[in-house]
């Protein structure tokens, strides 16, 4: 399978980018072609100019800005989210790669206004690696706004037909050592079978 990681973080340190290389060991291990998509590495600016907002509608030329994120998106049959929470919600680096690459066109057909049509479908699996600062029954307070975008979002651009499952570690302030590494193998096992 042909599977899109869209890895955000700005730390390279930090336990997230030991997620993503999981991710991608074990993506790979299993014979999956990997396009390893690291927004900050790659300087991806996420604010969507005046310009860019102004063309939003206007397909093909909408596309132009970010061609070559356009044609790894469509490239893809899977993709994998690796990101953390921040706020409740996605970091704005990852935000801004919504706000800009899902546009009309390429996420959704919008020609007919009263009736969007899903332009994903090429996307037949979906996954998120996420962790959070707070516990679980405070995410669910808050509305849990990056298991919605994944779970439902997502979900509804590839026409409902992508598998989706979501891998969140929750409690990152407290978390133990071994804790930690439940999850890491959890991850581990998990994209090992992506499919």
């Amino acid at each position: 399978m042909r599977v899109l990681v869209v890895y955000c973080h700005p730390v390279e340190t930090s336990f997230h980018a030991a997620l993503h290389q999981e991710v991608l060991r074990n993506l790979r291990a299993a014979g999956h072609e990997v396009d390893d998509c690291d927004l900050y590495a790659e300087g991806f600016d996420p604010v969507l100019s005046r310009e860019e907002r102004l063309g939003y509608h206007e397909v093909p030329s909408n596309q132009l800005p970010l061609k070559r994120h356009v044609e790894r998106l469509q490239w893809a049959e899977g993709i994998v989210f690796c990101f953390p929470t921040w706020c409740f919600g996605l970091p704005a680096m990852l935000k801004g790669y919504f706000d800009r690459l899902f546009m009309p066109g390429v996420a959704f057909d919008l020609s007919d206004p009263k009736n969007v049509k899903p332009m994903l479908t090429n996307i037949q699996r979906i996954s998120a690696v996420v962790t959070y600062g707070r516990p679980r029954w405070v995410a669910w307070y808050m509305g849990d706004p990056p298991r919605k975008i994944v779970t439902r979002y997502m979900l509804r651009l590839t026409g409902k037909q992508a598998r989706v499952d979501y891998h969140a570690h929750y409690h990152m302030n407290v978390a133990t050592e071994p804790q930690l590494k439940r999850f890491m193998q959890r991850v581990g096992s998990a994209m090992a079978r992506f499919a």
